[in-house]
């Protein structure tokens, strides 16, 4: 089974929703049948690489709260984040375009690093000091923790078009699928859970999904098996 998971590296939901969804992922009793793929969507896709503002300044203008309002809410961020084991800085972050990281999630898709870089760059944005957004080597050296090449990774953000095509296809499809936000998590293209869900939501939703895949169903169209090759070698024509 595939479940496939829309994200932003900016989204703080995205950071919750994900350990929500790995623990109850961990106590599923056919984990090791479930495939993870995690998929590009940019909360903010028209921000300009360099345009960079303290998370602060952005949430009171994009709507239209005051700062101690925009600044309650991070609290709470925070805690929510704490109950889920993760470290979240509640003061001093900033936001900007995530879509360099989005390519390079591409990047280590095909390397079998895709996970590991989206944790690294998830701690990165909501619980280390450097900032994500305003230097590239900061980019470098968090690829690297996750076990990319340092050249490989520099190649990828000297060449904005480098697999920019893969982001933006992640970006249809998600609007395609009906998603207007994030997290959100489509399993096995049949079921659809939107937003950061209790555990116990994640857990009913695989257990149903799982319960619920179709079987191959074979077509014979003449009772008895058409030539094929297999384990032990092909059938041979015979006249």
């Amino acid at each position: 089974m595939r479940v496939e998971i829309w994200s932003d590296i900016a989204c703080p939901w995205c950071y919750v929703g994900k350990a929500r969804f790995e623990k109850a992922l961990a106590a599923f009793e056919h984990r090791d049948g479930v495939e993870v793929v995690h998929r590009s969507f940019e909360l903010d896709p028209g921000r300009a690489k360099g345009d960079v503002q303290p998370v602060l300044t952005m949430l009171t203008a994009k709507y239209g709260m005051s700062e101690a309002q925009a600044q309650a809410g991070e609290d709470n961020l925070g805690a929510q984040a704490a109950a889920e084991g993760l470290d979240y800085r509640t003061r001093g972050r900033d936001h900007g375009s995530t879509f360099d990281m989005h390519r390079l999630l591409h990047l280590a898709k095909e390397e079998g690093r895709q996970d590991a870089l989206l944790d690294a760059f998830y701690r990165g944005n909501f619980a280390e000091e450097r900032s994500v957004f305003d230097d590239d080597e900061r980019l470098v050296d968090l690829a690297v923790g996750a076990g990319l090449e340092a050249d490989t990774v520099r190649g990828v953000l000297a060449d904005p078009t480098a697999y920019a095509d893969g982001v933006r296809a992640d970006e249809r499809e998600a609007a395609q699928l009906g998603a207007t936000g994030v997290p959100f998590f489509v399993l096995d293209r049949t079921y659809g859970v939107s937003g950061a869900q209790p555990v116990e939501v994640f857990a009913q939703a695989l257990a149903q999904a799982w319960g619920e895949r179709t079987p191959l169903a074979l077509v014979d169209a003449g009772g008895a098996s058409a030539d094929a090759c297999g384990p032990d070698g092909c059938v041979v024509p015979r006249n």
